[in-house]
C-alpha cells in the first residue's frame, strides 16, 4: 500500500510538472484588446501633423509655472514646442526628429544640439522621457512597448482596462471610457514600480484627441497639464518645421 501511494504521488508530481512547464511556454494574448488599442494608436496617423495652441501648467517642487505654447507634432518622433511669453516672441524653442534635437534660448543667445534622448530632454524639462514617449502622450495616445507584448482585456463597469506586458517586463495599463476613448494610463518598470501616469479628458466630439492631458510622475512632485485649443490635423507635406537653424550670433552647445 505504501509503495502504491508513493508511486501515485510521483506520477502526480510528474504530470503536474509537465502541465506547469507547458503552461509556462504558452503566451496568452487577447486579440480583441489589440484591435481596440489600434483605434487609439491610429487617432493620429503617422502621415499627419497635429498643430495646436496650448495652455501649459507645470508643477514642480519649486512651484507652479503656467505658460502658453504652440505644439506641433508628427508621430512617431517629430516635435516642435514653442513657449510664448505674455508679450513678444517665443522665449524657448524645441525641435526634434528621429536623429536630432535642438533647443533655442533667445534670452541667453544659446543654441543646443544633440540626440533626442530622455537624458538630453531632462536638461530643459523636469522629466526624463524619450521624445517618442512624451510625443505619444501629447498626441492623446499611449507610448509604445517594444518587442513581444501580451495583451489582456478586463471590463470595469462602463470602462475597460487593458493590460500590456512586454517581454522586457515593462508593463502598461490603459483605461478606455464608454465611447472607447483613452481616459487614463499607467506605466511601470520591469520591477513593477510605477513610473508615471496620465489622464485624458475634455474630448471634443469632432476630435479623436483629448482636449486636456495631465501627466504625473510617480514621485508626486512633478506634473504637467496641457489644454489644447485650435487643434488641427493635416496631411504631412513639409517636415522642415521640425528643424531649427542656428541664428547668427548665438553660442552653439553640443549636448552629446
Amino acid at each position: 500500500m505504501k509503495q502504491f501511494s508513493f508511486g501515485k504521488i510521483i506520477i502526480i508530481l510528474i504530470v503536474t510538472l509537465h502541465v506547469a512547464c507547458a503552461r509556462q511556454a504558452i503566451i496568452f494574448s487577447d486579440s480583441s484588446a489589440e484591435k481596440t488599442l489600434l483605434t487609439i494608436s491610429s487617432s493620429l496617423p503617422e502621415t499627419y501633423i497635429m498643430t495646436a495652441s496650448a495652455q501649459i501648467d507645470l508643477v514642480v517642487p519649486e512651484g507652479h509655472y503656467p505658460a502658453r505654447a504652440v505644439v506641433i507634432l508628427k508621430k512617431p518622433s517629430y516635435l516642435r514646442l514653442e513657449l510664448l511669453p505674455p508679450i513678444g516672441t517665443p522665449e524657448f524653442f524645441l525641435t526634434a526628429n528621429p536623429n536630432e534635437m535642438k533647443i533655442l534660448l533667445p534670452g541667453k543667445n544659446e543654441f543646443y544640439s544633440g540626440k533626442p534622448t530622455g537624458h538630453n530632454l531632462s536638461r530643459f524639462l523636469p522629466w526624463q522621457f524619450d521624445v517618442e514617449d512624451i510625443l505619444a502622450v501629447l498626441a492623446g495616445a499611449y507610448p509604445p512597448l517594444t518587442g513581444n507584448v501580451n495583451y489582456s482585456r478586463h471590463p470595469e463597469g462602463e470602462n475597460v482596462r487593458i493590460e500590456m506586458k512586454a517581454q522586457s517586463r515593462i508593463e502598461q495599463t490603459v483605461w478606455l471610457g464608454p465611447h472607447g476613448r483613452l481616459i487614463r494610463l499607467v506605466r511601470r518598470d520591469e520591477y513593477g514600480r510605477e513610473l508615471y501616469s496620465a489622464e485624458f479628458a475634455d474630448y471634443d466630439e469632432a476630435s479623436p484627441i483629448a482636449g486636456k492631458i495631465t501627466l504625473r510622475m510617480s514621485d508626486g512632485g512633478n506634473s504637467i497639464t496641457v489644454k489644447y485649443s485650435g487643434l488641427q490635423i493635416e496631411k504631412a507635406k513639409d517636415l522642415s518645421i521640425f528643424d531649427l537653424p542656428v541664428p547668427a550670433g548665438f553660442k552653439t552647445i553640443i549636448l552629446d
